[in-house]
């Protein structure tokens, strides 16, 4: 079974950078696609940004021109660059892989302070 792991979540202030990795325990172009998302608390869970196999990217309007999404295939890991951050960036964050079925990480929170 295709397990996917987050780490790189963590405490920032505002305006700071994080960079998120989301290890795959297969190679990233058994996927159609892999993203990230988040959820913050009271809210619904929303699309960050995609990246699919061919590596065409999109990313939510909230957070264009702020995250990069990125893969390294040898290390079959999908990076999230998170620059300017801002405090309602805060949620736990989630890398989702897209096959037959969709595949989920376990998150991991990002928190800002201002």
């Amino acid at each position: 079974q295709v397990q996917l792991v987050e780490s790189g979540g963590g405490l920032v202030q505002a305006g700071g950078s994080l960079r998120l990795s989301c290890a795959a325990s297969a190679s990233v172009f058994s996927f159609d696609s892999m993203g990230w998302y988040r959820r913050a608390p009271g809210k619904q869970r929303e699309l960050v940004a995609a990246i699919t196999r061919g590596g065409s990217t999109n990313y939510a309007d909230s957070v264009k021109g702020r995250f990069t999404i990125s893969r390294d295939n040898a290390k079959n890991t999908v990076y999230l660059q998170m620059d300017g951050l801002k405090p309602e960036d805060a949620a736990v964050y989630y890398c989702n892989a897209v096959v037959a079925v969709i595949i989920w990480g376990q998150g991991t929170q990002v928190t800002i302070s201002s």
